[in-house]
């Protein structure tokens, strides 16, 4: 079971960037706006990909930051949800 979940681990890392750059992108060319539930979301499940590829090949600083994205995109969604 653990080489399974290991041997996916790349492709749902690389998966978590490529949500994470695509709607930097889409921001970036305000085509969505960083207020909006589905950036925050977007941000989160890529913080949550990441972070699974992480376990399996463990980097410290990249742990750090993607902690911390999970974290202002928790923040954002408590904030969003409250409005």
């Amino acid at each position: 079971m653990y080489e399974t979940l290991k041997s996916i681990s790349d492709p749902v890392g690389l998966l978590g960037v490529a949500l994470q750059l695509a709607v930097y992108f889409l921001l970036s060319i305000n085509r969505l706006s960083s207020n909006t539930l589905c950036y925050q979301l977007c941000n989160m499940i890529g913080a949550c990909c990441i972070l699974y590829s992480l376990f399996f090949h463990w980097n410290t600083p990249s742990v750090v930051i993607e902690v911390a994205w999970l974290l202002i995109s928790l923040r954002a969604i408590l904030r969003i949800a409250r409005e």
